[in-house]
C-alpha cells in the first residue's frame, strides 16, 4: 500500500472528487481527516470507511478558525500530518459586468484564500513529517478560459501560481507542492451546471454531454475516482522528486485547438466527414 502509515487532510471530502480521493487514500493505507461545510454529507461518507481510518471536521476553508480546527482535528486523530489535499472549491457563472462583487469575493475566498490558509496553518506540521506533500486541485479552467466564468477561472489560475510559489519556497524543507487540473468530471457540482445549461437549450442532459465531449480525444467526462489515482501518486514516495508540477487530467481536452474544432463541426454539418 503506497500510503501506509501516512496521515492526510482532504478538504471538500464529503462528495465528488474529495470523497473519491479520501476513499483511495484509505485503500492505500492512509488515515484521513475529511472536511466540508455540510455535516450530513461528511457523516454519510465516513460511514462507508473502515473503523478508525477516517475522522471528519465540518467547517469553511475560508475561515481561519475553521482551518485551525481542521488541522488540529487531523493531528489529534493521526498524531501528525503528511499530506494536505486542497480540494474544496465553488463555482459561479457570470461575466464581469453581471457578476456581483460579493460573489467574486466568495469564490476567491474559498478557492484561493482557503488553500492559502490551510497551507499556512499546516506547513510546520508538513515540515515536521520529513516528507510533506501538498496536492492542490485546480482545473483545466485555470489554464484555459470557459465562457462567463471569470471568477472561477481566475481563482483556479491563481491556485496554480500559488502552488508553484509554495513549491519554490518550501522545497528546501522537503515539502512538495503539486497541482492537479481536472477537465470535465461527473460530480454533483458539474451535474447541476449541466442540468441548467441543458434546460436552457432544451436538450437532454446526456445528449448535451455527448455533444460537448465529441471533440475531446477520450470523448467523455471522467468519474471522480479517475482523479484519485494521480493524487495517490503525488502523495506517495513514488513522486519524491516531483514538485511544482501542473498535471492535466482532462481526457486530452487541452490539446484541442478551437479553430480545428469549429472547422471539423462545419465539415460534419456539410456532410464532408
Amino acid at each position: 500500500m503506497k500510503l501506509n502509515g501516512k496521515v492526510a487532510l482532504v478538504t471538500g471530502g464529503g462528495t465528488g472528487i474529495g470523497a473519491a480521493i479520501a476513499e483511495r487514500f484509505v485503500s492505500e493505507g492512509a488515515r484521513v481527516c475529511i472536511t466540508g461545510r455540510r455535516q450530513e454529507m461528511l457523516d454519510k461518507v465516513a460511514q462507508s470507511f473502515p473503523a478508525g481510518m477516517v475522522t471528519i471536521c465540518s467547517g469553511d476553508v475560508s475561515q481561519i478558525e475553521d482551518v485551525e480546527r481542521m488541522v488540529g482535528t487531523t493531528l489529534d486523530f493521526g498524531g501528525k500530518l503528511d499530506v494536505l489535499v486542497n480540494n474544496a472549491g465553488i463555482s459561479f457563472k457570470g461575466s464581469i459586468t453581471d457578476l456581483d462583487p460579493a460573489v467574486w469575493r466568495n469564490v476567491m475566498e474559498v478557492n484561493v484564500t482557503g488553500p492559502f490558509l490551510l497551507m499556512k496553518t499546516a506547513m510546520r506540521h508538513l515540515i515536521k513529517s520529513g516528507a510533506g506533500s501538498i496536492i492542490n486541485i485546480s482545473s483545466l479552467g485555470g489554464l484555459r478560459c470557459n465562457y462567463v466564468s471569470p471568477a472561477y477561472d481566475t481563482s483556479k489560475a491563481a491556485l496554480i501560481m500559488l502552488t508553484q510559489q509554495v513549491a519554490l519556497d518550501y522545497g528546501q524543507y522537503n515539502v512538495r507542492c503539486n497541482v492537479v487540473c481536472p477537465g470535465a468530471i461527473k460530480t454533483p457540482m458539474s451535474e447541476r451546471s449541466v442540468g441548467g445549461v441543458a434546460q436552457q437549450l432544451g436538450m437532454d442532459e446526456e445528449a448535451l454531454v455527448a455533444f460537448v465531449s465529441s471533440d475531446v480525444p477520450l470523448r467523455r467526462r471522467a468519474n471522480p475516482s479517475e482523479i484519485s489515482g494521480i493524487c495517490v501518486y503525488l502523495a506517495s514516495e513514488d513522486a519524491s522528486f516531483m514538485t511544482g508540477a501542473v498535471l492535466l487530467v482532462d481526457g486530452g481536452a487541452a490539446i484541442v485547438d478551437a479553430g480545428q474544432v469549429a472547422m471539423r463541426r462545419a465539415a460534419r454539418d456539410a456532410g464532408l466527414v
